[in-house]
């Protein structure tokens, strides 16, 4: 398999007597809810909507008036003025101050302003994205491993089953040992067996407590915890073309992609702007000790800057902005590509797993008749212990075949609706 084994599941075999372990129950839809609500990693992602909706206000000021007001003190050795009376002037006063307010406003900058404007919004936009295909890993992640602990308490009823087989085989032995039909090497044929069975079960336990433990950290939990069995994971997946179709709507590498190819073309027509004027207005009132000419004033004023030569500085920056956005549609084109072959691979694994479940079926039904088959004769001494031991493996394996084979095919479910970039949707679905 491709994809993490820890993604399947649902569907399965009663858990009554897997003995799951003590706890509170977390029921699936609660986990999923869970997930969404307390996962650290899409946590983290929404901060960065907060942080890229600080860099768009940030970006949108650029373009607002900006208001300042300062003032100095200043306390001089001497003191200077000219005239007498009403026409007397100090042009430097011993203790000197002046206060100013300014307004200052940009008129025009080449756009530049505008377009760092509109990348922060399409920042913004991509942190929202990132958020979505966040959320998407976390209930990816959750269900597969929500369903590996069903998965391991399964397993554990399977193993023990297989067990029973091995216990049952070694009873006949040691009967037919004790009235001397048998050697003692059918025996311990059969011990062997056990003690291989009881690891089994002892492995089946450690991935279910394995799962449980990543449950708790996705989580954000604490203490024992037990699982049930959902009555359903996901729906049945639609067809190939209609996964390609959402695929290329919702898969955020593609969005990301977009993104970043709009944010290239923005840059262009930002570095560009360099070759423009830049207007800009300005306004103050002006307050001071000093009364010559005036000690209260105001002003206004227009600023032009025209660039003349600046060498190949903006020429550069914008040659560099061109290749980025030759880049981006580069990896715009590699991603619609990835994902389709995504989706055309993930629809084969789902239909692989889809025909391995039908046959792991088939073979159980199979297993189970030449286990009984084989042990009546060995009952009947027409059959060896070897002849019963390689009928109980291949039954214990079809049993194996069959939990594995429903797992897979719910864990290609998942894959699938995941490759149409709909696994949110799907899932909170099924969960309401």
């Amino acid at each position: 398999m491709t994809r993490p084994v820890l993604l399947l599941l649902a569907g399965l075999p009663s858990l009554a007597a897997a003995q799951p372990p003590n706890g509170p129950v977390l029921s699936f839809e609660e986990a999923l809810k869970r997930a969404l609500d307390k996962n650290l990693a899409v946590s983290r992602s929404r901060e960065d909507v907060a942080a890229a909706e600080g860099q768009r206000r940030a970006m949108f000021s650029l373009i607002l008036p900006k208001l300042a007001a300062n003032g100095s003190f200043t306390r001089n050795s001497d003191e200077v003025s000219f005239g007498s009376g009403e026409d007397a002037r100090t042009i430097l006063p011993r203790n000197d101050w002046n206060l100013r307010l300014t307004v200052n406003q940009p008129i025009f900058a080449g756009l530049r302003e505008k377009k760092a404007y509109d990348q922060a919004k399409v920042g913004l936009a991509g942190a929202r994205d990132a958020v979505s295909a966040t959320e998407d890993a976390a209930l990816l992640q959750v269900a597969g491993d929500y369903l590996a602990a069903v998965y391991g308490n399964v397993l554990i009823d399977v193993e023990r089953a297989n067990l029973a087989l091995a216990e049952q085989r070694r009873q006949h032995a040691r009967n037919l040992v004790e009235a001397g039909e048998a050697t003692r090497v059918e025996l311990l044929r059969a011990e062997t067996a056990i003690k291989a069975a009881e690891r089994r079960v002892l492995a089946a336990r450690q991935l279910r407590e394995a799962a449980l433990g990543r449950l708790r950290v996705a989580l954000v939990l604490e203490g024992d915890l037990a699982v049930k069995e959902p009555e359903s994971v996901a729906a049945t997946a639609p067809d190939e073309a209609t996964l390609q179709e959402r695929a290329a709507q919702l898969r955020p590498e593609i969005r990301q992609a977009q993104h970043a190819l709009r944010v290239a073309e923005l840059e262009i027509g930002k570095q560009w702007g360099a070759y423009l004027p830049v207007i800009a207005a300005e306004a103050g009132y002006v307050r001071q000790r000093t009364t010559f000419p005036k000690n209260e004033f105001s002003y206004a004023k227009v600023q032009v800057s025209v660039p003349l030569f600046q060498g190949s500085d903006v020429s550069g920056r914008v040659a560099m902005a061109r290749a980025r956005k030759r880049q981006a549609e580069m990896a715009l084109d590699e991603a619609r590509r990835t994902v389709r072959e995504d989706v055309h691979t993930t629809v084969l694994d789902l239909e692989a797993a889809r025909t391995n479940a039908t046959l792991a079926r088939e073979q159980l039904a199979t297993a189970e008749e030449e286990y009984q088959q084989t042990f009546e004769r060995y009952r009947e001494q027409e059959a060896t212990a070897l002849d019963v031991e390689a009928a109980e493996s291949s039954l214990s394996e079809a049993r194996r075949a069959v939990v594995g084979g429903r797992v897979e095919l719910r864990l290609a479910e998942l894959a699938a609706w995941a490759a149409g970039g709909s696994l949110k949707s799907a899932l909170l679905q099924e969960a309401r």
